[in-house]
């Protein structure tokens, strides 16, 4: 894996590539981490990362992959795909949505384990009623997110 790490509005955030997919991101610096990616896909991670926080850009291309998880994380984590940029889902509806109503804690976990967080978007699930709670980053990042994205899609539905 190689890692690079950027400076973004929610400190430094290091994201790690396998030669032909995004495998992994992580809050703050990786020992490992380099400042200037040297080969094309991180480059292009690097390139898509920097306007997200910009607030320019509002959907992730580059290719990803899980290393690990078991079928129901996996499960969690297509789903957090899907859900649109600039809006939340409840860990409840989540769990709904991939098949166990009554696993909105197990949501919770595989949101804590979720290998590229931000690009694969945990940050958009929030607990019930709206409630933040919970999130490997720490809360004030979460939040940080959620009203980037908040903001850039009222601009865009103004626009």
């Amino acid at each position: 894996m190689r890692w690079t790490v950027l400076d973004s509005p929610i400190g430094e955030f290091s994201v790690a590539t396998d030669g032909t997919s995004v495998c992994g991101a992580h809050f703050g610096r990786v020992d490992t981490a380099v400042e200037e990616p040297g080969d094309p896909l991180s480059r292009q991670v690097v390139a898509e990362l920097r306007p997200y926080f910009a607030g320019a850009l509002t959907a992730f291309t580059v290719p990803l992959s899980a290393p690990r998880g078991s079928e129901f994380e996996r499960a969690v984590w297509r789903e957090m795909t899907r859900i649109p940029y600039g809006e939340t889902l409840t860990y409840g509806q989540v769990a709904r949505l991939v098949g166990d109503p009554g696993a909105a804690r197990a949501v919770g976990v595989a949101c804590n384990r979720n290998p590229i967080p931000v690009i694969v978007p945990c940050h958009r699930i929030v607990g019930a009623g709206g409630k933040l709670v919970g999130f490997g980053g720490g809360l004030p990042r979460k939040v940080r997110l959620l009203e980037l994205e908040a903001g850039v899609a009222l601009r865009q539905a103004w626009s």
